[in-house]
């Protein structure tokens, strides 16, 4: 794609897509308009850098690990309001995009993943943005499901893809006054949802709320509810 036209393909996202979703923090829309989104997308589908959908990471696996869609994460980014001197866990880094935008806002981001591609690859794709705050870690899918107890609390925990539920292990890192936001349930409706922790207690710390309904890949390690059959 000609830069001119990248540039234009990227407007277009911002005002077309993006704002429509009542995403309107001019800190985000201006990050959104600076960090390359191409430069994280797989070469073979690069025209799908700015289109409103969800873009495979790997080769052959359509339903595996992806870029959410463009709104998705811009509005993710803006309801957990990340700021400067706030430490964020990530949980499925993909291809680095998310943590590349969180690096912007945040002092230090981890973002955990289990395919051992993608870390690479997300890894090659934070350096040559220029984004040096992020650590990309290689886990087993168990381990990125419980988060990382021993370097908390966070200020900001983000689950790039969808789990049927939130652990509380992972709700236990926020720090008071921390969110957590993923998107929970199963097809074909889930909820993105953001948790803010009120206070220390053990039970009742945490305000849910529902964002918007949108469906996304499972994040691998995480329970799944037991299904009663009849």
């Amino acid at each position: 794609m000609h830069a001119m036209n990248t540039d234009l393909a990227r407007h277009y996202m911002i005002e077309q897509q993006i704002r429509p979703w009542e995403v309107l923090d001019q800190g985000v829309l201006s990050l959104l308009g600076e960090v390359r989104r191409e430069d994280f997308v797989p070469p073979a589908l690069r025209s799908l850098a700015f289109v409103d959908t969800r873009v495979p990471l790997i080769d052959g696996e359509p339903a595996g690990p992806c870029m959410l869609e463009p709104k998705v994460e811009a509005r993710l980014l803006q309801e957990l309001a990340v700021r400067k001197h706030e430490k964020v866990l990530e949980i499925g880094a993909g291809s680095g995009f998310m943590a590349a935008l969180l690096g912007h806002r945040a002092a230090q981001v981890t973002t955990l993943e289990c395919r051992p591609e993608l870390v690479l690859r997300a890894r090659q794709n934070l350096r040559d943005a220029g984004v040096f705050n992020v650590d990309v870690r290689e886990v087993t899918p168990a381990q990125g499901a419980q988060g990382l107890p021993g370097e908390g609390p966070f200020d900001v925990i983000l689950l790039s893809g969808s789990v049927a539920e939130v652990p509380a292990a992972l709700l236990q890192q926020l720090k008071v006054g921390g969110r957590l936001a993923a998107i929970v349930g199963d097809e074909p409706i889930m909820t993105a949802m953001v948790y803010t922790r009120r206070t220390e207690a053990a039970t009742g710390a945490w305000a849910p709320r529902d964002l918007f309904e949108t469906v996304a890949p499972r994040l691998a390690g995480f329970a799944e509810p037991t299904r009663f059959h009849f």
